[in-house]
């Protein structure tokens, strides 16, 4: 069984998405840690300070790996396209949406890590904050598009899921991964809300601990979705 689990865990450390997940909920998990262990000290020094560390160049690691993102991207857009026929328009009308808001905010964060290599002249800022705004922007469209699902799945297992087995237990399921989904996105989106500049909401308002158990909390729902055979695209 451990040398299951352990063929398991190389196999999805061996794939992208996986070694991204991995190193996602690692990023997370050190600033969680670190963030609780400084406590309100503005500069951390020692452990904590080294914890803090490592999770900024874990962050620098994705952001750098992401700039191979864009064609993966782009062909599961174009082969979504605009939905299949038979699925809700309000959900097609927000998948495509959310298509479009995750596919401008590649080379938005790619300008802006550009900016900041020095490779480019513009102000990497306005890059991030762009950048940041699509992010939530394609958290909340995610959002709105499961609760939608959620809705329809309500209806339907009052009229058509009553008498079959099987079909309670796939709602259940289906249920289960939307629910979950929403969580998970609802942890991004407040992250997403404090990395806009100060004065939205609570921008900037956020703990470094803060961010590291939601970060944390939407890291480990797209691991176990993995696992569990669903789809996640946490930033």
């Amino acid at each position: 069984m451990a040398a299951g689990a352990l063929s398991g865990l190389v196999a999805a450390l061996e794939t992208h998405r996986g070694r991204d997940r991995a190193v996602r909920a690692l990023c997370y998990g050190c600033q969680l840690a670190g963030g609780a262990l400084a406590g309100p000290q503005a500069s951390p020094s020692g452990l904590p300070g080294r914890l803090l560390a490592v999770s900024a160049e874990l962050s620098a690691c994705r952001t750098a790996l992401r700039l191979f993102d864009d064609l993966a991207m782009l062909s599961y857009s174009c082969g979504y396209g605009l939905g299949p026929k038979d699925e809700d328009g309000l959900v097609r009308a927000l998948s495509v949406l959310c298509n479009v808001a995750n596919q401008l905010y590649y080379p938005c964060e790619h300008l802006a890590w550009a900016a900041d290599a020095g490779i480019i002249r513009t102000r990497a800022q306005k890059w991030w904050t762009l950048s940041t705004g699509l992010w939530a922007l394609s958290l909340l469209l995610g959002i709105l598009r499961s609760l939608r699902i959620l809705c329809q799945l309500r209806k339907l297992r009052q009229h058509k899921w009553t008498s079959s087995p099987q079909s309670r237990k796939e709602a259940k399921a289906q249920v289960k991964a939307e629910v979950l989904s929403i969580l998970a996105q609802v942890a991004d989106l407040s992250n997403a809300i404090h990395w806009l500049p100060p004065g939205f909401l609570w921008a900037g308002r956020f703990p470094p601990w803060l961010v590291g158990l939601l970060g944390t909390v939407s890291s480990l729902i797209g691991i176990y979705q993995a696992s569990r055979g669903g789809n996640t695209e946490a930033v």
